[in-house]
């Protein structure tokens, strides 16, 4: 009979921490936790990564980052794409929206190191949807034999708003610049997503304006304007509170 590896994909946004931590005190079998890096994320979810990997490390929990071979700028920029068309372009664009890019690319890794490291065990993996996301459940799948997900955080009845909250009651947080992260987003994404809205976008420009300058960089350097619009149109919109 296969082994069974019990092993918890956390991203470290709010959701996902709660749920490591709660599979942790409840003493749940876990013999493994990813991270998949982007290389595009938040000053403070790298401190959180440092944080509970030493968290790991004392409890003798294995601990991977996974990557993508390819970085996030190569991908997004200068990767060579034949379209259906007969066209070539260069990068698959701004990650969001429609082209959620990333997204395939953390499934394609994560479901590469599973055959590369564990293609004879039975792998159960524990995903951070609250259960007031439940719709999400089946939107995202890996097609493998062997391959069970389940959700605690809805076995729990942990909504968002738990989640967050009981993250900080154990003393973690997501602050940058002083400002926690969850107080001026939705979501805690990568920094340079598309799919923030007009408030992120003002509150990065405001609380977090060296990400903005980042973006700005990314912005000449591929020729692609950010949201279709480009960062000046924001600036001169959102910093004079007009609606786009």
């Amino acid at each position: 009979m296969a082994d069974v590896k019990y092993i918890a994909s956390c991203s470290f946004g709010k959701d996902s921490l709660a749920m490591v931590l709660r599979l942790i005190e409840k003493d749940y079998p876990l013999d493994e936790i990813i991270f998949f890096d982007t290389g595009m994320e938040f000053h403070a979810i790298y401190n959180n990564v440092e944080k509970l990997s030493k968290i790991l490390l004392d409890k003798k929990i294995k601990f991977s980052i996974l990557k993508d071979k390819y970085s996030f700028e190569f991908n997004a920029f200068q990767r060579e794409v034949h379209k259906k068309d007969g066209t070539i372009a260069y990068g698959y664009d701004w990650c969001g929206g429609i082209r959620r890019w990333a997204t395939a690319s953390k499934l394609s890794t994560i479901k590469r190191y599973y055959k590369e490291n564990y293609d004879n065990e039975i792998i159960i993996e524990y995903v951070g949807i609250a259960s007031d996301e439940s719709d999400r459940i089946e939107k995202y799948r890996i097609k493998r034999m062997n391959y069970i997900k389940i959700y605690p955080l809805v076995e729990w009845g942990m909504t968002e708003n738990d989640c967050l909250n009981y993250c900080y009651k154990q003393g973690w947080n997501w602050k940058e610049n002083g400002t926690d992260l969850y107080q001026i987003l939705d979501r805690v994404s990568c920094w340079c997503c598309v799919n923030k809205n007009q408030k992120e976008i003002k509150n990065i420009m405001m609380y977090l304006p060296e990400y903005w300058e980042r973006i700005k960089v990314y912005e000449r350097r591929c020729g692609v304007p950010y949201k279709k619009k480009g960062t000046e149109y924001f600036e001169k919109k959102l910093l004079n509170n007009k609606k786009c």
